[in-house]
């Protein structure tokens, strides 16, 4: 197999993939939904929408031809939002084949069927074809790794040559990658980091304080874990890059877009004035409603999503909501797979 490769979706994410792995192949290409970025890429080399202050390199090429850019391509990064994962997939899978490299950059449960990424890849792909996908994760921002400021991700998958291969394949002297075998506890700690990011963002928009935020990553962590060791991830992967390095990041830094959402909605603004107008995607308010129905289906006790959950869909207001999870019955703080 040759290292032809594309990355699949043009946002702030996708664009900072391919610009990190046009560093070191001859040519990338980005496929992007909207024709003013494949033209502006193709012409200007910036990304007229997303991060467009940044300047792209000249072998870094942009098409609107998906079904031609899968096809003609040996390697598929893609960073497209989870909930359109299936769509694109179902798309480009019969131009594919057993031997194109899929790699998941995306962070997300799929909101009406409770599923994750390596589920979605498994049905629609096959389950030996879904087997040798990969996973991209990790406490890096699009902006930050278009400034080339060092940062680290995990490549997790269950075919090691695989893993190893794209680990090689995207490390470089400022973007440094490791790779696991536990592709559940990556993508959960990925995906639930984005939900307890809206709470940490909706304490700080009611100005509770660095001692409320706190306990909010803390107990959230608790929940990310408990509902990972249900699905059979490894408690050990929650303390790693894509565990508490990404929610640590994601709930503190002004960057997230999860947690602006959640400090906008604490601040006393609706999610529909906040989703309107908004190109990028917070993939934790749809994630945070696949969680939600995921831990009711598994009986899973978890009170921060759920308060999360309250707000998006239910009207809950955001102070009514602490006020529920400051005064539920008191419990110690050991056992995981107790209540939080």
């Amino acid at each position: 197999m040759n290292n032809r490769t594309a990355v699949i979706g043009g946002g702030s994410w996708g664009t900072a993939l391919a610009r990190i792995l046009a560093e070191k192949l001859p040519q990338v290409t980005l496929w992007c939904r909207e024709p003013e970025v494949a033209e502006g890429i193709n012409r200007t080399h910036r990304n007229p929408l997303f991060l467009s202050e940044f300047l792209l390199p000249s072998n870094l090429i942009a098409s609107t031809d998906l079904v031609e850019v899968a096809a003609g391509h040996d390697i598929l990064v893609m960073v497209v939002p989870t909930q359109f994962t299936r769509g694109v997939l179902q798309t480009i899978r019969d131009v594919t084949t057993s031997a194109t490299l899929f790699v998941s950059a995306s962070k997300g449960v799929e909101a009406e069927s409770m599923t994750l990424l390596s589920e979605i890849y498994a049905q629609v792909l096959g389950q030996e074809r879904g087997r040798g996908v990969c996973y991209l994760s990790g406490p890096s921002f699009a902006r930050d790794a278009l400034s080339c400021r060092p940062s680290a991700v995990a490549i997790a998958g269950e075919e090691m040559e695989r893993v190893q291969r794209v680990q090689q394949l995207f490390h470089t002297s400022w973007f440094r990658t490791y790779s696991t075998d536990d592709v559940v506890g990556l993508e959960l700690g990925g995906a639930l980091k984005n939900v307890i990011a809206l709470a940490a963002g909706i304490s700080d928009g009611l100005g509770l304080g660095h001692s409320s935020r706190a306990a909010l990553i803390t107990r959230g962590l608790n929940e990310i874990l408990r509902l990972g060791l249900r699905l059979g991830a490894r408690a050990e992967t929650f303390s790693g890059l894509s565990g508490l390095g990404d929610l640590l990041l994601t709930a503190t830094s002004e960057l997230s877009r999860n947690r602006t959402v959640g400090f906008r909605l604490g601040s006393g603004e609706s999610l529909a004035e906040i989703q309107q107008g908004s190109r990028e995607v917070a993939e934790g308010v749809k994630t945070a409603q696949g969680v939600y129905h995921l831990a009711l289906k598994l009986d899973i006790d978890m009170p921060i999503t759920r308060a999360v959950y309250g707000i998006l869909y239910e009207g809950l207001a955001p102070l009514a909501a602490v006020k529920g999870l400051m005064e539920r019955d008191l419990k110690p703080e050991s056992g995981f797979l107790e209540g939080n």
